[in-house]
């Protein structure tokens, strides 16, 4: 996967989780993903169509969800209300689209879909072109995983390929 790609969304949601939800964060781990996403908790999907083709899932642990939702809505909500899937789904769109406007800057079209509560226990594995990369954001309140599979649509790969 390329670092232009991915760089974006690396900085969006440290920018996101510090300012938006007023937390220090730090990346903890970066790794490459072949085995098929495993769910950890409350998790929203993300998908792009066009010049770049892919998703984007940002998940958390169920208590991890439940102090990001009471952070925003300026309250303590308990574990079962609906707003705690809302607000991972309202983040992972603030991070989406503060990095979809960068890419759009480069030059980049594509569409991007709005977010989904990914609920199944594994998602898709990684394909020959299609690397899934996983970081670890560590907050005061929790780690958030941010798992990015993204790849050029193939006529921009082929232009990008004779640019080079």
């Amino acid at each position: 996967m390329r670092m232009e790609l991915i760089q974006p969304f690396i900085n969006s949601a440290d920018a996101v989780l510090a300012q938006g939800l007023q937390l220090p964060t730090s990346i903890e781990n970066l790794t490459m993903e072949e085995e098929a996403y495993r769910r950890r908790g409350i998790a929203a999907e993300v998908c792009l169509s066009g010049d770049i083709e892919g998703r984007i899932i940002f998940d958390a642990d169920q208590k991890t969800a439940v102090r990001f939702a009471s952070r925003l809505a300026g309250a303590e909500l308990p574990d079962t209300d609906g707003l705690v899937r809302e607000a991972v789904c309202e983040i992972a769109n603030q991070i989406i689209g503060n990095a979809v406007t960068v890419l759009n800057d480069q030059g980049f079209h594509f569409r991007v879909h709005p977010p989904t509560l990914h609920t199944s226990e594994q998602g898709s594995k990684s394909s020959e072109d299609t690397e899934a990369l996983v970081i670890c954001f560590s907050t005061d309140i929790g780690k958030v995983f941010m798992n990015v599979a993204l790849r050029y649509q193939r006529r921009r790969a082929m232009e990008r390929a004779t640019a080079v």
